[in-house]
């Protein structure tokens, strides 16, 4: 391929993953390099976003080979600095002690879900009521809840007993059951977490009923994305896209970088867009400051060994409030030196690479700040001031307080007890139970400052008496103030909360109590500092620059102290070595410029926020200022919320998925109607045919569906066309035909009254029919009857029309239609896939078949929209045709009432049976 040559397929969508890129390959550019990269937030929106019809695949750069240090939970934060990590660092933090710190990113499909602690929970119902207060209709809790519960499947924690002891309990309301990312509990539980509770209750503090419920405050033994029966990571990969791959408008690319978004009339630039030979080859930071020292929560460790400036060229420059600029596709390349190739898409861009890599590729495709991309002599696209500001993250200061009660097991003995550690990996191995199955440090406490300082009343009132500006960098525009200035007020309230967590305890059951920021106040910034596109970008995220940050650290170590004082705690025999128990402020400050990390919670470059307050997309996602741009990963918060981000990622992709679907309708009707988008034909099957000897009653033989899509520039017009044959039982060579569009089919299967053990139902595997239809959705459509008693009959047609046409010798065109419905004029009738299926002993009331029914199609892969669209239309059509008359004798009666009762439950197979084989035509199932 050309330098700069173009796929010769066209996409509908493109999704950039951490430098990736998406497109429709149906001759794929060679797939098979050594996987390199991905990030976080790709895969979330396969399941929902990517339907089998669309060509919307994505180029991934890398995934891991299913190793041990990935799945089992005892190697958490082994692969820190490995090679599914990017290696990246921040800049010297100058504001603490000078040194760089590691700021390690998921280089993998699957992203962050490959490398981070497990740790599954949400934030309180304040962080996301603080998103929506900021100008974001539709994100506070009650409308992130749905998706945080379509994300999961949860298994509460296997026992009764351990359940009570560790206070693990849940609201079945909040939860999800059928969603792809496993939630669960370790088959091990390390009993210092009791301690570490029951001294929290002695201090004020609460315990969480559910962590996950919104109501964020106090300790939790929270839940981990992990599967429950093998006891291994629940990671995005395995959840998100292994179950899709197969797809087969689902292409896959591996080793590519994505060197910027193509934007229709902006030039290039060169350093971006020509190779580099020699430097940084492949976009990994180079810094020399990351080291595998696992999440840092000491101490010791838990877990086993394992076998250039340019001269500014501003070419174009657009205000976001104005502009309309409409992304054409993508520019990628294997490495530096590589030729770069380029991506048409003729519908959406969807940036998903993490808070970190996606604002550089915005900036490296001329969208951020002019003053920054004009310092790199990047053409300017969109003047974007938010893009790379408002970076967030929770800062964390490990501690060191040895237990050394040796009664009590410790997850260091994994490390320093060479037998100890076979067992329990035998054990794990064997029946996947054990201390090898409690790798992350799960048992956590978020403490609102109140109820843990006597100072909380003096740091408020600093915090409220800062100008917004007073610790922000400097020369920010008054964009970015103005927004900053919202989000403080936000912050200075919920400070003062007794029911909001300013800070979070990390308990690793040997001795550290970790403690993180919950809700800072710093803000940070992650800009390019190269127009190479493979030159890491600079991250500073200016941990503890307001110092409220500072204080809120320095009052959860001091209550630290409390902690290890009380009389659960006492027992462990705490030693108490970083900080000591006899620091003063001096001595605990220069424990935190020094020991200052990241929780690898990295967010906010690319916020959700209206312009005016320097925000980059808007509520859809949408970058202001383009057309079909959009970023979907944790830089679109506008605040970082109270949680590990994990769960809120998932949920902010299930939602986004559910907005870009309702954005392009034309696309996102059902997913069996979308499989059909590329026919131009006629999908025929047939549901079932019956007799009942009532001259009034018309039974529904089978249903016909036409699609037909035609594409007009980006256009596609989906038509479905329903024929309803209804067959006249006195006359059988009268039929009543219906023929009108909708976007919903009625369905029907046949009934009996006898009632046997199993059922099995013959359905269609094949479908065709020779039947033409105007290409134009907007004309009408002409059925021509045949001569016979009715006379000649000619009707037509307009969209969204139904009316009845009669006719006693069926015109030829229908003929197929009438053999593969298996009507008695039929030839012939389509091959067919059986489908046997137990009938249920109770009948289930409208609301409970309901719900069974969208509970059906949700789990079998259909969207909840169009699950919910068809729920009334399937359960309507599958009513019972049998009456008890009144004022008959209790025998007949009672005889009747049975039938009713057989009947419907063969009308419950019956919905069984064409659930089953929708699910199976459409490759759901």
């Amino acid at each position: 391929m050309d330098e700069t040559s173009t796929h010769p397929y066209l996409t509908r969508m493109i999704t950039l993953s951490l430098a990736v890129a998406s497109a429709d390959l149906s001759s794929p550019i060679d797939c098979q390099r050594t996987p390199l990269s991905t990030c976080f937030a790709l895969k979330q929106a396969i399941r929902e976003f990517l339907h089998p019809s669309l060509s919307d695949p994505m180029l991934i750069l890398g995934s891991d080979r299913y190793e041990p240090i990935i799945q089992d939970p005892v190697y958490v934060g082994a692969d820190i600095g490995g090679i599914y990590d990017w290696d990246l660092a921040t800049t010297p933090q100058t504001q603490l002690d000078g040194a760089a710190r590691p700021m390690p990113q998921g280089k993998v499909l699957g992203g962050g879900s490959i490398l981070n602690a497990m740790c599954w929970n949400r934030g309180g119902q304040d962080d996301y009521n603080a998103w929506a207060a900021l100008g974001n209709p539709g994100w506070d809790w009650e409308g992130m809840l749905p998706y945080f519960i379509k994300s999961e499947t949860y298994t509460p924690v296997y026992s009764a007993d351990i359940a009570r002891e560790y206070s693990i309990n849940y609201n079945p309301l909040v939860h999800g059951f059928s969603g792809p990312v496993q939630v669960s509990y370790p088959r091990y539980f390390y009993p210092q977490s009791t301690n570490l509770f029951a001294a929290l209750n002695y201090l004020g503090v609460p315990t969480q009923f559910d962590p996950n419920d919104g109501s964020s405050a106090g300790a939790a033994l929270v839940p981990t994305d992990l599967d429950p029966n093998n006891q291994t990571r629940s990671d995005a990969r395995r959840t998100y896209f292994d179950p899709y791959v197969s797809r087969p408008n689902f292409h896959v690319i591996t080793g590519q970088h994505v060197t910027r978004v193509l934007i229709e009339g902006l030039g290039s630039n060169y350093e971006v867009s020509n190779p580099t030979p020699g430097g940084n080859e492949n976009g990994n930071g180079m810094n020399g400051v990351t080291s595998n020292n696992g999440f840092g929560f000491g101490p010791g460790g838990s877990t086993p060994a394992l076998d250039n400036t340019t001269t500014a060229r501003l070419l174009r420059r657009q205000s976001p409030s104005t502009s309309n600029l409409r992304i054409t596709g993508v520019e990628f390349a294997a490495s530096a030196s590589d030729s770069r190739r380029t991506i048409t898409a003729t519908r959406e861009v969807i940036v998903a690479a993490g808070s970190l890599h996606s604002a550089q590729l915005l900036q490296l495709s001329g969208i951020g700040p002019s003053s920054l991309l004009n310092t790199y002599g990047i053409p300017i696209a969109l003047d974007l001031p938010g893009v790379g500001n408002n970076l967030q993250d929770h800062c964390l200061v490990g501690t060191f307080y040895p237990y050394n009660n040796a009664s009590y097991p410790s997850p260091t003995e994994l490390t320093t007890n060479a037998t100890y550690n076979a067992l329990a990996e035998m054990e794990y191995n064997s029946f996947k139970t054990g201390p090898w199955t409690a790798g992350s440090p799960n048992a956590l406490a978020f403490n609102p400052l109140p109820l843990i300082s006597n100072n909380s009343a003096s740091i408020l009132s600093g915090a409220n008496d800062q100008s917004p500006t007073e610790y922000l960098p400097g020369g920010l525009d008054p964009t970015i103030i103005a927004g900053y200035t919202l989000q403080k007020q936000s912050l200075v309230r919920r400070l003062a909360e007794t029911t909001v967590a300013s800070y979070e305890i990390i308990n690793n059951n040997a001795g550290s109590l970790t403690v993180a920021v919950m809700h800072p106040f710093s803000r940070g910034q992650c800009y390019i500092h190269s127009a190479d596109p493979f030159e890491p970008p600079s991250i500073d995220p200016r941990w503890l620059t307001n110092p409220v940050d500072r204080q809120v650290l320095i009052e959860a170590l001091l209550f630290n102290r409390q902690i290890l004082a009380t009389p659960a705690m006492l027992p462990l025999q705490a030693a108490q070595f970083v900080p000591t128990v006899d620091a003063d402020e001096d001595a605990i400050n220069a424990i935190i410029n020094n020991g200052i990390r990241t929780e690898f919670h990295p967010s906010g470059t690319c916020a959700m926020l209206p312009l005016e307050q320097g925000g980059v997309v808007d509520p859809h996602l949408r970058v202001h200022g383009t057309q079909n741009l959009r970023v979907v990963d944790a830089g679109i918060f506008p605040m970082i919320p109270a949680a590990h981000l994990q769960a809120v990622v998932y949920a902010v992709a299930e939602k986004a998925a559910d907005i870009i679907k309702a954005d392009n309708p034309i696309h996102c009707c059902t997913d069996w109607i979308n499989y059909c988008i590329n026919w131009i034909n006629c999908c025929i099957f047939r549901l079932g045919f019956h007799d009942k000897p009532d001259n009034n009653l018309q039974c529904f033989n089978g249903i016909t569906n036409n699609f037909v899509s035609i594409e007009s520039k980006s256009d596609v017009y989906i038509w479905c066309i329903i024929f309803i044959i209804n067959r006249d039982v006195v006359n059988g060579n009268v039929y009543h035909i219906k023929l009108y569009y909708l976007k919903h089919c009625l369905l029907y299967l046949p009934s009996s009254y006898s009632l046997p053990s199993s059922i099995s139902y013959n359905l269609p595997s094949t479908y065709s029919l020779p039947t033409s239809v105007p290409k134009d959705p907007t004309q009408s459509i002409t059925l021509q009857g045949g001569q016979g008693q009715q006379g000649q009959h000619s009707q037509t047609l307009s969209p969204l029309e139904t009316t009845p046409i009669v006719v006693s010798s069926l015109p030829t065109s229908l003929v197929q239609v009438l053999s593969t419905l298996g009507i008695p004029t039929a030839v012939q009738t389509a091959p067919g896939i059986q489908i046997t299926v137990t009938p249920a002993s109770t009948v289930l009331n409208p609301t409970q078949l309901s719900s069974s029914v969208e509970n059906a199609l949700t789990s079998g892969g259909l969207p909840t929209a169009a699950a919910s669209a068809l729920v009334p239309v399937i359960v309507s059509n599958f009513e019972s045709t049998i009456t008890v008359p009144t004022n008959l004798p209790s025998a007949e009666a009672a005889a009747i009432s049975k039938a009713v009762h057989q009947e419907q439950l063969q009308l419950q197979a019956s919905i069984e049976a064409f659930i089953q084989w929708l699910l199976h035509f459409f490759h759901l199932g």
